[in-house]
């Protein structure tokens, strides 16, 4: 009995199969995102992609496997790029603001997707939205992770680190979810600031408040610098 995670395809190539694949995929995320799951159909979405109906059956078994695909290329991003943008980066603050615009910047570049996983996950077959659920869960200790050694530094005080964790997820999903109203009143950049000054820096101690300015003073935001060393 095969994986739930595995999706049967009939060409051998790997790469073939990954380019044609994220092609299909970009054009069904999109026809998803506007006219939802149960509506959207595979003739919808070979005509978007450009291929015939017979080609997507080359690559994918039904249109589960497209969706399971669509919300896993999410999540795969968080997992990779999250922990890749935090590497070298040591002062527990500084990776939790570093985590907080890795995120937001994810799903500012799959912004389509990102919501796509709010509708649609639980049109999933079972046992696959089990597995979107345990990857969220991965990135989600990643978060957890960030706040637990600012505690544990003396950064900032005790907090459920759990449920402060989801309050920076909901956060950053609400860059996609709510991004017609935002995208008009802040730059990605500044979002992420305002969100680490109403969510990070109202929990931090003395001590954490002078960490996090001192990486103000270095940096006006929160992007793809290389680790930066905050007083202790």
């Amino acid at each position: 009995m095969r994986s739930p995670e595995h999706v049967a395809s009939a060409v051998s190539d790997p790469k073939l199969v990954e380019e044609r694949r994220a092609e299909i995929l970009d054009a069904a995320v999109r026809l998803f995102s506007e006219n939802g799951y149960y509506v959207t159909t595979i003739q919808q979405i070979a005509k978007a992609s450009g291929v015939s109906i017979g080609l997507i059956y080359q690559y994918f078994g039904d249109k589960d496997d497209i969706l399971f695909l669509s919300l896993k290329l999410v999540l795969d991003r968080y997992e990779t790029e999250i922990p890749a943008r935090l590497e070298g980066v040591e002062h527990p603050v500084d990776r939790l603001c570093t985590a907080i615009w890795a995120y937001c910047s994810i799903v500012d570049a799959l912004r389509h997707a990102a919501v796509l996983t709010y509708r649609s996950t639980k049109s999933l077959r079972a046992d696959r939205r089990t597995l979107i659920q345990d990857a969220e869960r991965k990135t989600n200790l990643l978060i957890e992770g960030c706040v637990h050694q600012c505690v544990a530094g003396g950064y900032m005080r005790e907090v459920d680190e759990f449920l402060f964790a989801y309050q920076v997820v909901l956060f950053c999903h609400a860059w996609a979810l709510k991004n017609w109203a935002l995208r008009d009143r802040f730059s990605l950049a500044e979002y992420v600031s305002e969100g680490v000054k109403l969510m990070v820096e109202p929990f931090l101690t003395a001590k954490g408040k002078a960490a996090l300015a001192a990486l103000r003073r270095r940096s006006h935001d929160f992007r793809d610098e290389p680790a930066r060393t905050a007083p202790r």
